[in-house]
């Protein structure tokens, strides 16, 4: 189900990278190149919308692992805030807040897991620069429970003083515009402190939410087990009292509104989601009369499995409340509209419509599902009619929300790329880029700035681990993936002979004794391509080959179990891989059918360094498109190259160390590939390009393009020298093109 994480995608790739270089004052030569999304729109997890109160068409989107964008209602698309960001950790937003009479004034709490760092940002220009201060209470905002919230709120009666609720800390308190914190001793919870165990995470303090027409009045949630759930100062939060009522104590307060009237809408949950949640309610306080009321939507019998999340008020009429459901798989997620306070519901996902036009890739099933993971909800306060709620793979907003009848709602995503990219390719024929995502499986992006028909289909695996193309013959493809189970329903392989328009399963026979633990069964079976495309290498656990498109398989001998392979571009008879039992190259000269050892001379002794130990990662050894025999390998950070098939490796790099790279299109005149990598020179991490074999390098982005350094793989363009794709970890895919002579 799109909108699930994979394990690695909170792994920052860029590690102890950095020890052992000489000159790190050095300044780094740069070239400057111009960069961009490649379109797809939205495509991931965005837990929270909020309109700014303080400016018409002013809104603000967090994700949970590719930052903040804020809304330019004039250009018509949204505005990344967090590109030059060189933390990974601040990528993933667990609140944001604008000030509620200054539009230009907005802050953000930052933090991916407990295990990284976390601060709280402040802006004066609408996000454009941020200042930081480092905080010593940690953040989940791309753990469970990141659609809870908002946990960082303005007091607009005093609005240097924020009020920010933590997940293991209880409840902190900024009267400086954000820039120092003290933690509110006052407040009757004080946290369950940092987890222990690896996956563990709490909810902690879920809401924070200041009622703007009576001063000194907020509220808290608390998303944690226990007796007490919700709390109420008069004071602007001085002193805070427990508020008795509401429902049974197992239901924990997950987001709360506040209307023009002071009474204050909470949807709650039995867990803190956005996965595992059963059971929801929506009740609704009344704070001057101190009294309660259930306004669940579904209830008794008439409940579906599930809980509520999102939800939202009308600036204009404090009686249309809207509510989402979450984590209801059957019949689908949808929202609830009430014009009377909860009294009576409308249900808009049967009233409704979707137009997916703009992102096409969301009719997974030939009709754009409502959404799932509705965790986000929003009522525009300058325009009733302007609703928009967040899903796991998109944002939807309408502009008949105040209206009757069936309502229209479109992907509201223009320059939103929310993406985990695991792999990618560029073919030597035929469409551009073809990719391979984490939740969404993959396209083929045959125009960069248009947002792909489908994803990979046949089979459709949530996520893509590795691609192949024919260097001869690019038409032909491969790929093997996973999906979100343990086991693979029917098959992680699939092959294309259009470049990957359309895809036909491959299936391998079983190897006794393994069952569901076989590679081909848990995704993590790999899969090569000749260069003619006529041969599939998988390495399975008893490696196979298959000459006829999978009618028939053929044991391969002398290729150790579970190892990547590499085709050779050109020559159709040629295979690569290592043996790392033995600390060898081996080749196989004969179609795949076997292999062995090649000279390997100048490869250092252990290549240990060079295996791959997870399914997701990129292979080290690399053929070049259109020269036989020539590969490039790394091994601990640095590169080799060989020219002749293997036999004799000489060191290319030295001055920096590398964690990713891949080779396009030389340049004008040269002898060798123009090569891309991502690591670390002179102290400095980022993106960098050889043209003359791994001698010099330059560095091709610069500080305000770094999408946290959550880089996960880099390959260039075998047709057109200089361009060059970035798959990161939350930015979807980056690529970039030279702008100028090297300075």
């Amino acid at each position: 189900m799109v909108g699930k994480r994979i394990r690695s995608l909170t792994t920052l790739v860029l590690i102890n990278l950095v020890g052992g270089i000489a000159d790190a004052q050095q300044p780094v030569p740069t070239i400057p190149y111009h960069w961009q999304n490649v379109v797809v729109g939205g495509g991931g997890f965005a837990p929270g919308i909020v309109f700014s109160p303080a400016e018409r068409g002013l809104a603000y989107v967090r994700t949970d692992m590719g930052g903040a964008y804020r809304r330019d209602d004039r250009a018509a698309h949204w505005v990344p805030l967090q590109d030059d960001e060189s933390v990974g950790s601040y990528m993933g937003i667990e609140s944001i807040a604008p000030d509620p009479v200054d539009a230009d004034v907005v802050y953000m709490a930052a933090g991916m897991s407990w295990r990284g760092p976390a601060a709280i940002l402040r802006s004066t220009d609408r996000g454009v620069h941020w200042r930081k201060t480092v905080v010593p209470f940690v953040m989940g905002g791309n753990e469970a429970g990141r659609g809870l919230g908002e946990r960082l709120a303005v007091d607009p009666g005093a609005r240097t003083t924020l009020l920010f609720g933590s997940r293991h800390d209880g409840l902190w308190r900024s009267d400086d515009s954000a820039a120092h914190w003290q933690k509110v001793k006052a407040f009757p919870l004080p946290g369950l402190g940092v987890p222990t165990a690896p996956r563990a995470t709490h909810g902690g303090l879920s809401f924070v939410l200041f009622d703007p027409l009576h001063r000194g009045r907020v509220f808290v949630g608390s998303a944690d087990p226990g007796a007490r759930h919700f709390f109420m100062s008069g004071d602007g939060g001085t002193t805070w009292r427990t508020v008795a009522g509401g429902p049974q104590a197992d239901m924990l307060p997950v987001k709360a509104v506040v209307g023009n009237d002071g009474i204050v809408t909470i949807t709650y949950c039995d867990s803190i989601g956005p996965n595992g949640i059963t059971r929801g309610a929506v009740w609704r306080f009344d704070p001057g009369a101190a009294t309660w009321r259930d306004v669940t939507p579904q209830r008794g019998a008439a409940a579906v499995p599930g809980g509520y999340m999102g939800v939202a008020v009308s600036a204009s009429d404090p009686q249309v409340i809207a509510v989402a459901t979450v984590n209801r798989y059957k019949p689908g997620d949808t929202i609830w509209r009430s014009a009377n306070g909860g009294q009576t519901w409308r249900e808009l996902a049967r009233d409704s419509v979707r137009d997916v036009s703009a992102t096409p890739f969301l009719d997974f099933d030939g009709k754009a599902n409502f959404g799932h993971w509705i965790a986000g909800l929003a009522i525009d306060p300058f325009d009733s009619g302007h609703a928009a709620y967040v899903t796991g793979a998109t944002i939807y907003a309408t502009d008949d929300f105040d209206r009757p009848g069936p309502m229209r709602w479109a992907p509201w995503t223009k320059g939103i790329e929310q993406t985990a990219i695991i792999t990618l390719v560029s073919p030597t024929g035929g469409a551009p880029l073809v990719s391979g995502f984490g939740d969404l499986g993959g396209f083929r992006h045959a125009d960069l700035g248009r947002s792909p028909a489908h994803v990979h289909r046949l089979p459709m695996l949530t996520n893509t681990n590795t691609l192949d193309y024919a260097g001869t013959a690019p038409q032909v493809m491969v790929r093997s993936g996973n999906t979100h189970q343990p086991v693979v329903p029917d098959t992680s392989l699939a092959w294309s002979a259009d470049g990957g328009e359309h895809w036909l399963p491959l299936r391998v026979p079983a190897h006794p004794g393994e069952g569901d633990a076989a590679p081909e069964r848990t995704g993590d079976a790999a899969i090569t391509v000749s260069a003619d495309g006529a041969t599939f290498v998988v390495e399975t656990t008893r490696p196979l080959m298959t000459r006829d498109r999978g009618r028939h398989w053929t044991a391969i001998s002398g290729l150790p179990s579970r190892v990547r392979v590499t085709a050779d571009k050109v020559e159709a008879r040629r295979f690569y891989a290592i043996d790392f039992a033995a600390n060898r190259i081996i080749r196989s000269d004969d179609g795949g059918a076997s292999f062995h050892a090649v000279g390997g001379m100048g490869l250092p002794r252990d290549l240990a360094a060079a295996r791959v130990t997870w399914r997701e990662a990129p292979d080290p050894l690399v053929a070049v498109p259109g020269a036989a025999g020539a590969l490039w390998l790394l091994i601990g950070g640095d590169l080799y190259r060989s020219t002749d098939f293997g036999e004799r490796w000489m060191r290319a790099t030295g001055g920096i160390a590398i964690a990713h790279y891949g080779v396009g299109k030389g340049a004008p005149g040269s002898l060798w590939p123009a090569l891309y990598a991502i690591g670390d020179m002179r102290g400095t991490a980022g993106l960098f390009r050889s043209i003359d074999g791994g001698a010099q390098w330059l560095r091709i982005n610069d500080d305000a393009h770094q999408w946290g350094l959550r880089l996960r793989m880099i390959a260039g363009d075998p047709r057109r020298f200089g361009r060059v794709y970035v798959a990161t970890d939350g930015r979807g895919i980056i690529y970039g093109d030279p702008m100028e002579k090297t300075k």
